[in-house]
């Protein structure tokens, strides 16, 4: 996978989704029309690590939520959210959206690259996947920690 740029981003206001049962193993596939937001509690011990160890990074499936763009004003009760805040973003724009292994690579270069920088991270990741300008952009975002 090519070098992504490493992002401080600041984000305004929460973007709201509507909270689904579905799990990760269920999500197969992103639809043109469909955002999707993910996000998951990390391995404390892992989630600190310069050298982290991929099977072991991610701890539990916090939520699932999902939109859709077409209707996007209506969303469905419960809800979940990508909390405004600051966040270490990266993105990957393809004619697909990336797979498990693909975006968690991401994920910890991330926090490689957000460590040797180093912020401090929260103990969250975001990932993110929707379509925009004819193509599939998958998003990982870790929150930053308030100094």
């Amino acid at each position: 996978m090519e070098k992504m740029q490493l992002i401080k981003l600041i984000l305004n206001s929460p973007i709201i989704y509507s909270q689904t049962t579905q799990t990760l193993d269920e999500f197969e596939f992103i639809k043109e029309n469909v955002e999707i937001l993910v996000c998951f509690v990390l391995n404390p011990k892992e989630s600190v690590s310069i050298e982290p160890v991929k099977e072991q990074f991610l701890d539990n499936l916090q939520f699932f939520g999902q939109k859709n763009i077409e209707n996007a004003e209506n969303i469905d009760e419960p809800t979940v959210s990508l909390p405004a805040g600051e966040y270490l973003f990266m993105q990957n724009r393809l004619n697909r959206a990336l797979n498990r292994d693909e975006w968690l690579d991401m994920a910890i270069e991330q926090q490689k690259d957000g460590l040797w920088e180093r912020y401090r991270l929260k103990n969250l990741l975001y990932v993110r996947f929707l379509h925009e300008d004819g193509k599939f952009v998958t998003q990982v975002l870790r929150p930053l920690a308030l100094s």
